[in-house]
């Protein structure tokens, strides 16, 4: 009797110490959590997700021009939690902060959604020189310099034409054409033994617990979409969504964001969606085909966890992919005062589905508050602050904890739930 009453004690310390409290440290990770951290740098996307096994996963490592005038205007956020250093070196020191293997710290997978640089960084004037003076660092460049990554996966850049036939048509000093040949010249370089590969559409086992696989049989990410490749929903197959290329034609191309990469995570009954800058609103005289949430959202089905494509800009977040997904909770990734579009929040805030739902910014402008006004205080249960989802083991229940992004402490701010996953 006496050894099970200091047993149930012993668990009820265990427990306390593992429930995140406000103004203190994160409870570290555990093997059977799932944490999906959305960092704040202010200067465009990064997310880095432990999966339950240990294995982990960059997705997007975004670094605005800090010389262009839009980057240091007033309607563009600042860099967090200061300009001390690059914003690819403070997601570097965030991901030692959190990874569990701590000073021998590697990124076993690093997933670019597409080439803008709020995703994955770009050349800029003054850019530091990695280590072998064979690029620049920015964005995944750099933080692939300064921790190994295992292996990086990007859209095939070949579509819809080859870049050399895309570079050809630009001048040298254009901003694409320096940050391409320094992307190429990363890749040629492979620091830390880098590889790489295009993401396969539809595939549920490119991305893949590395250490315990068989501890967590419910767990799995699906690659949704790359380029226009679409998954089915059955097997791994994948349907293209667009039309046949005309080469002779830019015009008809589809641009940057409509190529983005899209995966969905299932841990049990848990199930998490994102999808980098895919668009869904057509807009007059726009093509049909740049309706791509209507198309991922039957594939997607209910989830608990979205974050919202293009940080919730006007082109994205339409009312199918709403109404399909149904998500307890949004996430946004916010660098600009367009994010989030007015309407956008108004569809999201409607009754395209039932119940209640929290919505979560990394980064809301003021001049977002001003304009949108009440609605924003209504929706948001945070404004400001890297968004932890912490999935509790099996998938049952998840936390919501936002980290102070003014210091490096990254203390606990705040902690919302558990909820409950749909599953």
């Amino acid at each position: 009797m006496f050894r099970l009453l200091i047993y149930f004690l012993l668990c009820a310390v265990i427990a306390k110490a593992q429930t995140p409290v406000p103004g203190q440290a994160l409870p570290d990770w555990k093997p059977g959590y799932l944490d999906l951290h959305h960092i704040n740098t202010g200067r465009g996307n990064a997310a880095f997700f432990i999966l339950p096994d240990g294995t982990n996963l960059l997705v997007d490592a975004g670094e605005l021009d800090p010389s262009s005038p839009r980057t240091v205007s007033p309607r563009n956020t600042v860099i967090k939690p200061n300009n001390s250093k690059q914003p690819y070196e403070w997601i570097a020191d965030y991901i030692r902060q959190f990874s569990p293997q701590k000073e021998k710290t590697v990124i076993d997978y690093a997933l670019i959604t597409h080439f803008h640089d709020d995703h994955f960084g770009g050349w800029y004037p003054g850019a530091p020189a990695s280590r072998d003076k064979k690029f620049v660092r920015s964005g995944i460049t750099g933080i692939a310099d300064l921790i190994p990554i295992h292996l990086l996966l990007t859209r095939d850049y070949h579509y819809p034409v080859d870049p050399d036939s895309l570079l050809k048509r630009l001048p040298d000093t254009s901003h694409f054409v320096k940050s391409w040949n320094n992307y190429i010249s990363f890749l040629r370089a492979a620091p830390n033994g880098l590889k790489n590969e295009f993401l396969k559409a539809g595939a549920g086992s490119q991305i893949h617990l590395l250490h315990a696989p068989a501890s967590y049989p419910s767990f799995q990410i699906r690659n949704l979409k790359s380029n226009g490749l679409i998954w089915t929903g059955k097997d791994s197959t994948a349907a293209q969504h667009f039309f046949t290329i005309d080469f002779k034609n830019p015009k008809s191309w589809p641009d940057e964001n409509t190529l983005s990469n899209a995966i969905l995570i299932k841990y049990g009954g848990f199930t998490y969606y994102t999808g980098g800058d895919n668009p869904g609103n057509v807009f007059f005289g726009d093509s049909a085909w740049r309706d791509i949430e209507s198309v991922m959202a039957p594939v997607i089905g209910p989830a608990d966890v979205a974050t919202m494509d293009h940080h919730g800009n006007r082109d994205a977040v339409n009312a199918s992919f709403i109404k399909t997904l149904q998500p307890r909770v949004w996430i946004e990734q916010v660098w600009t005062a367009d994010h989030p579009g007015h309407e956008v929040l108004i569809r999201i805030m409607s009754k395209l589905y039932d119940g209640p739902r929290d919505l979560f910014a990394t980064n809301m402008m003021e001049a977002n508050k001003l304009v949108i006004g009440g609605l924003v205080d209504q929706a948001y249960k945070s404004t400001q602050g890297h968004i932890l989802v912490r999935v509790l083991p099996g998938g049952k229940s998840y936390y919501v904890i936002i980290l102070d992004d003014a210091n490096t402490d990254r203390q606990v701010k705040a902690v919302f739930g558990p909820y409950q996953a749909k599953g």
